[in-house]
């Protein structure tokens, strides 16, 4: 674990996290405090593709994140092994920010509802970030195609009307996708760099089974994702087209344009992403 600027944060009053998992593995901190310098202004969409490169080649790993209905939720910041999920979080949270010690801050408040760090706080469904304030993210599936198809949902209900995670209530919830033979150069050309992608599921109960990033590239755009597929086990860059076109479809999500924020986050009060974990396939 680094432990210059981070640990020195730890220790300050209120910030009682040094129970918890923080590593920030190969980036150096003085690398993202060299990049929020240069950054300050620059549009959401560049924050994220330059902030998602960080983590290149880093390890995909299941299920990182500690908490459970019965083991207490530790909040654990790990750039060396990541989910598709934890993945997004921290390039989020990092385009929000301006300071190492704001980051952190910020992973809870994306990562929780009311920054609170708790197992059922947790934003469960990739929808969620779209839908629970405050939100850093607008829908914008439907202006990206014509084709955009809308499904009604019961999320964390399954099929059978049992729950993916139990204590969780169920949202009905509005679901618009494209799918997946639908990406055609129109919308190609809608998408934008930083644009966070979710790969629909017709699933019960569920809305996607994956996530990542669209960013273009000299040679085509990509979806850099951490990629559980068996050849990969890392995050990398997959050709977009390529990649979403043998899927079911994809949901679209821009950041919202914000300065970063400064505001201190909630004191510690001590599923869609467990649940779509369940039944993602190799991605």
């Amino acid at each position: 674990m680094r432990k210059t600027l981070l640990a020195a944060w730890l220790l300050l009053p209120g910030a009682a996290y040094a129970d918890n998992n923080i590593d920030f593995y190969n980036v150096k901190e003085q690398k993202l405090i060299e990049i929020f310098r240069q950054n300050e202004k620059s549009p959401p969409g560049r924050k994220i593709k330059i902030f998602s490169s960080l983590f290149l080649g880093n390890a995909y790993f299941p299920s990182r994140l500690i908490g459970s209905n019965d083991i207490d939720e530790k909040l654990v910041v790990d750039f060396g092994r990541l989910d598709c999920f934890t993945y997004l979080d921290y390039v989020e949270s990092l385009r929000r920010s301006s300071s190492i010690h704001n980051f952190v801050e910020n992973v809870m408040r994306t990562r929780y509802v009311k920054g609170k760090v708790s197992y059922l706080s947790r934003k469960h469904f990739f929808s969620d970030w779209a839908n629970v304030e405050p939100r850093y993210v607008t829908d914008v599936t439907q202006s990206i195609s014509s084709r955009a198809v809308t499904e009604i949902k019961q999320l964390n209900q399954k099929e059978d009307g049992s729950l993916y995670i139990a204590g969780l209530k169920t949202k009905r919830r509005s679901i618009s996708y494209i799918p997946g033979r639908a990406i055609d150069g129109d919308a190609l050309s809608r998408l934008k760099d930083g644009d966070y992608i979710g790969i629909y599921t017709p699933a019960a109960g569920l809305d996607v089974t994956h996530t990542g990033i669209f960013i273009r590239q000299p040679d085509g755009p990509v979806f850099r994702n951490a990629s559980s597929l068996s050849r990969n086990m890392k995050v990398v860059d997959s050709p977009f087209l390529n990649y979403v076109r043998k899927r079911p479809g994809i949901i679209v999500y821009r950041a919202i344009d914000a300065q970063p924020s400064q505001a201190p986050a909630p004191r510690r009060q001590t599923a869609g992403r467990e649940a779509a974990s369940t039944t993602q396939q190799a991605l």
